[in-house]
């Protein structure tokens, strides 16, 4: 309907156009003749009254009664015709409107549609955006705590090296500490120096172990 509806729109003028001149040709004509008609029973009238013989104007009066309906008649079948012309305009101009508006609705329900398909296309990459966001934010906290649990590993290491550090020193101080003590084993002349020896390095020893292995 939206697509026939610029043809009428663009046929209607041409027709109107066309059409008015030829009905104005046609009011011309039965409005000239009304009046000539009129003006003929008035001429014989006016011609048979000096006369005041019965029968011109017995014939004046038929004649002048004749073209009297004879223009009345015309005048009605001119009215009746304006008026049905009239109502054949008040006609095409709503079939017009109506052929206009019908396009008009045709376009609105497009655009409304067109419009809610955006918008729902909005609404979807929004809602993508948002779970991609969401996403992000997740492995940045998951990468956050590794790397916190990686710093507290490092942290954890760096303390372990450091007391093994401590330790391998303090058994190097021990270690040089029996040397000593070795290198007097030929001052000792009984048994019970050397047991004697043997204890007290045995106690350095254990001293100088972890508290883990002193309980083992």
């Amino acid at each position: 309907m939206a697509s026939t509806s610029p043809q009428t729109q663009a046929a209607n003028p041409t027709d109107r156009a066309t059409a008015r001149p030829s009905r104005r040709r046609q009011r011309s004509v039965r409005v000239t003749v009304a009046v000539a008609l009129l003006a003929l029973a008035t001429v014989a009238v006016a011609l048979a009254l000096p006369t005041q013989s019965p029968v011109w104007l017995s014939a004046s009066s038929v004649l002048a009664l004749a073209c009297g309906w004879a223009a009345a008649r015309i005048t009605y079948t001119e009215l009746a015709q304006s008026r049905r012309d009239n109502a054949a305009d008040r006609a095409a101009q709503a079939q017009a409107y109506r052929s206009m508006f019908a396009e008009r609705a045709s376009e609105h329900a497009e655009f409304t549609t067109a419009m809610t398909d955006r918008m729902a296309r909005s609404d979807r990459e929004v809602s993508e955006l948002q779970t991609s966001v969401v996403e992000a934010q997740r492995r940045a906290a998951e990468a956050e705590s590794r790397v916190q649990r990686e710093t507290r590993r490092v942290q954890d290491a760096d303390s372990k090296v450091a007391e093994l550090q401590e330790r391998l020193h303090e058994l190097e101080i021990r270690r040089a500490e029996q040397a000593d003590q070795l290198a007097t084993w030929d001052g000792f002349e009984t048994v019970v120096d050397l047991m004697a020896w043997e204890e007290k390095v045995g106690a350095i020893t254990h001293a100088a172990l972890p508290p883990e292995q002193k309980e083992a």
